[in-house]
């Protein structure tokens, strides 16, 4: 109908002497119910016949230019068309409706092919859990998750932040815990552990990043437990680059009970040794710890300050704390820009000496061991770093080491040696 309409503006309409000579056209059988050469049922003769009659004339059918009679007993005529019949464009045209549903079913199939064929993973580790929450691995022992990395958890070098890196720690945790059936209430706390008031909080924690993942990557998060004196508990993580198998992440922790109520710190009890015992793993950390003692800095030792930081509502987690990660951002607050631009952090050492809430005021100082200058870009940094109260209490202090990171135009002359 729209076809019809659009070519009728552009070709002349038959004049009405044109449609009277028509209106004894092609019909099959008799009657008002005839049926016409297009199988379309004829009107009553009427002053609107004419119009009926020309809309459904078509010219005789050919064959090589040849006219091809139809047979009588399939179709009769009363009339043979007139010879005088214009033949108009509009008269040879085919069928718009019928081509243009045929046009229509072959790109909707050619787009649904193309979007299956668009949504195939380009690689086959991609279809390795990537978005799970995890399987048991060496006989239920560790627990393995896989995660993507984000556009939204890259940073200015295109890389995944160490915040990042620490989140997908953290969530395995949970997610072992919770998968293990051992969750029930609190920040990974057991039933026994419910009962009592008794949460994790962690008492220290070291990590080393051998590479950052870019976007579109799918790592790998191995973790397992293992005990830590009488009361404590160490958890350990391995992170590696699915595709590659590289290594990125190792990180080691041990974990105390504080109860909930109290703020204070808790022996293990018997009820909470035998519900995570079962898990525990009987084997060295999976990198050596820091042993050196960390030094506290005050504002006479501190090279850089940050002062009047304050935790918001969405960095508290359900033990309305702040979450250990959020420490980390704010350890960074008060690292030196030039350091940040020019090199990576490539491991951290943390104490955690206490809790924050969200009506904390806190302040980040910072100790660099080596000045960082246009003659050391090339060297290997060392920070030193204390996170506390205005009142002067100790929230965490830890060390950072920092590797050089390759410089833009570094890289850009790195690809134009690879291409030559």
């Amino acid at each position: 109908m729209v076809a019809s309409i659009a070519t009728s503006a552009f070709f002349p309409v038959p004049s009405s002497s044109s449609a009277a000579s028509l209106k004894n056209s092609k019909t099959i059988g008799e009657g008002s119910d005839s049926l016409n050469v297009r199988r379309i049922a004829a009107k009553p003769a009427s002053a609107s016949s004419a119009m009926q009659v020309k809309a459904n004339a078509q010219a005789v059918p050919k064959i090589n230019g040849s006219n091809v009679c139809l047979k009588p007993e399939t179709l009769k005529h009363d009339d043979d068309v007139p010879s005088s019949v214009p033949r108009t464009f509009y008269n040879q045209l085919p069928d718009w409706s019928v081509l243009l549903a045929a046009i229509t079913t072959i790109f909707l199939a050619a787009e649904k092919q193309w979007t299956l064929i668009d949504w195939k993973p380009r690689r086959p580790d991609m279809l390795a859990d990537a978005f799970g929450l995890g399987k048991f691995v060496q006989d239920g022992l560790a627990f393995r998750q896989n995660f993507s990395i984000r556009s939204y958890e890259i940073g200015a070098d295109r890389t995944a932040s160490i915040e990042t890196l620490m989140n997908h720690l953290q969530e395995t945790a949970l997610n072992h815990v919770r998968i293990a059936g051992l969750m029930d209430d609190g920040f990974g706390s057991t039933p026994e552990m419910t009962k009592r008031n008794l949460i994790w909080v962690v008492a220290k924690m070291h990590v080393f990043v051998e590479k950052y993942p870019s976007w579109g990557d799918v790592v790998q998060v191995d973790t397992w437990v293992s005990p830590s004196g009488k009361n404590g508990m160490r958890r350990d993580w391995h992170v590696i680059d699915c595709q590659t198998g590289e290594s990125i992440v190792k990180a080691t922790s041990v974990w105390v009970l504080m109860n909930k109520n109290t703020r204070k710190l808790a022996k293990m009890p018997d009820e909470v040794r035998s519900e995570i015992g079962p898990y525990f793993i009987e084997r060295t950390a999976v990198v050596d710890e820091d042993s050196r003692k960390l030094p506290k800095l005050d504002h006479n030792t501190a090279q850089h300050v940050r002062k009047s930081l304050t935790p918001r509502w969405g960095d508290l987690d359900v033990n309305q704390h702040v979450n250990n990660v959020k420490y980390i951002g704010w350890i960074l607050e008060s690292a030196p820009t030039s350091i940040l631009e020019s090199h990576e952090l490539a491991g951290m050492t943390l104490e955690y000496r206490r809790e924050c809430g969200r009506d904390s005021v806190l302040q980040s100082l910072t100790s660099v061991s080596t000045e960082c200058s246009d003659g050391l870009q090339g060297t290997t940094m060392e920070c030193v770093h204390l996170l506390q109260l205005e009142n002067g209490d100790e929230i965490i202090r830890g060390r950072t080491k920092w590797r050089p990171k390759r410089t833009g135009l570094q890289q850009h002359g790195a690809l134009a040696t690879a291409s030559t």
